[in-house]
């Protein structure tokens, strides 16, 4: 349990580098661990959910080693992984455990997949059922959760897929598959996911083809160890952006931030909503990078559909703080996946933000939003819950900058998911 700091009056000021990419971190380890030669990855993000799937892999039997932000992989290529000795254990991170139950899904030995108590609530069902239409055999709970078992398994076959609801995530574990499997795959997205995964492929060598909404994969020849830059993660980021936007007196720039198409989604919702966003374009030959700066300035409500959540859906909670702040209504459809995350972001959200004064409700697929509410605590003090939420954690301590009253925060430490420094760098933009 911390108390939560409030904004000075001279606002927030300064530049802030947030951590990499938890997205690409993941699939940089996992790309260097089935190519063949070393892959160096630079700002890797050191995080619990990321840990753990650096820790699997070398229970597989891959060599890594880490000093600070720069890990080495000595990568064994796809089919030389040895058996785990125990179980491979998930964490926290829906990530590893739906991208490994595809990249792992043609191994010669069976594996016990496990998560903590939170993971093991999760659905995995729909990661589960196309990869069983390729061939994989993976056996969960009844529930369709943790704890589980990838069976041994020597035969995955090429499918078409059309995407019920657009997930990274679940796109990605077929792509992982795919890329084992005899003859083409292909998979059909009614709306656009982030494509870490399609870019980084194509960058250890891969070939992967993607039009009009279509992406095709077949059997992968030989990857080749890279040198891999991650990003700054705009879903971190995004908690920075926002306070310099809704704490009076502030100016901050966020350097080296990710800016693919593919999850600017924030960005957009943002300049939606009226905001004015400085975005200085960094020159890369691997993802989009850019110098991200924000002052204070005034918001107005807007609609956000099922089309705006693919690109945006980690950095929801945050843009409902947002809008706590801007004129009018703003309401979010579509959003059923906010259901599934490390919490039930939509009863989470409106639990805690309700705490301070906010008006806001809960809807099935979202919520509305009335703005231009101060937010104050009901008495001397109020105490906010993380749930074990990253970003709700840091929701929290965003809303605390603005907020009227003590604040105290309890499951601080759930933040080590993504951003173990967070309060630390927060501190920095007030002195």
């Amino acid at each position: 349990m911390i108390k939560l700091a409030h904004a000075p009056k001279k606002g927030l000021h300064g530049k802030i580098s947030v951590p990499g990419d938890k997205s690409i971190s993941h699939r940089a380890l996992m790309f260097g661990a089935i190519a063949t030669g070393v892959t160096e990855i630079e700002n890797f993000l050191t995080s619990d959910d990321v840990l753990h799937t650096m820790a699997i892999f070398q229970a597989l039997g891959v060599s890594i080693e880490q000093t600070g932000t720069h890990v080495r992989v000595v990568g064994k290529g796809i089919t030389n992984f040895t058996a785990p000795k125990t179980a491979l254990d998930m964490g926290n991170s829906g990530t590893s455990t739906r991208l490994l139950m595809g990249l792992l899904s043609r191994q010669p030995f069976d594996m016990s997949i496990i998560g903590d108590s939170s993971l093991s609530k999760r659905p995995m069902r729909r990661v589960l059922t196309p990869l069983e239409q390729m061939g994989a055999k993976i056996n969960l709970s009844t529930e369709g959760t943790l704890p589980g078992i990838i069976q041994a398994n020597n035969q995955l076959n090429g499918m078409v897929y059309e995407m019920p609801v657009a997930s990274a995530q679940v796109k990605s574990a077929i792509l992982l598959a795919g890329m084992q499997a005899e003859g083409e795959t292909t998979i059909i997205e009614k709306l656009p996911s982030r494509d870490h995964t399609e870019r980084m492929l194509q960058q250890f060598g891969g070939k992967i083809s993607t039009k009009n909404g279509m992406i095709t994969i077949s059997k992968q020849g030989v990857l080749k160890g890279q040198h891999v830059l991650v990003p700054s993660d705009i879903s971190s980021a995004a908690f920075f952006i926002v306070a310099g936007l809704i704490t009076p007196n502030s100016e901050i720039t966020i350097e080296k931030v990710g800016i693919n198409p593919t999850r600017d989604g924030v960005l957009k919702l943002l300049k939606r909503m009226g905001a004015e966003i400085a975005i200085a374009k960094i020159p890369t030959s691997g993802e989009p990078l850019a110098d991200i700066t924000v002052r204070t300035q005034a918001l107005h409500g807007i609609h956000i559909t099922a089309a705006d959540i693919p690109s945006a859906v980690d950095e929801l909670p945050i843009i409902a703080l947002a809008a706590t702040q801007a004129v009018g209504d703003t309401i979010i459809t579509g959003a059923e996946e906010l259901r599934v995350k490390e919490t039930d972001r939509i009863a989470t959200v409106v639990s805690e933000l309700s705490k301070l004064g906010a008006s806001i409700e809960a809807r099935p697929d979202g919520m509305i939003i009335h703005g231009q509410t101060p937010l104050a605590t009901s008495q001397d003090s109020t105490v906010l819950e993380s749930f074990g939420d990253h970003r709700i954690a840091m929701m929290n301590a965003v809303a605390a900058l603005i907020t009227k009253g003590d604040v105290t925060l309890v499951g601080e430490e759930a933040m080590r998911v993504s951003y173990p420094k967070f309060l630390s760098d927060l501190a920095k933009v007030m002195q």
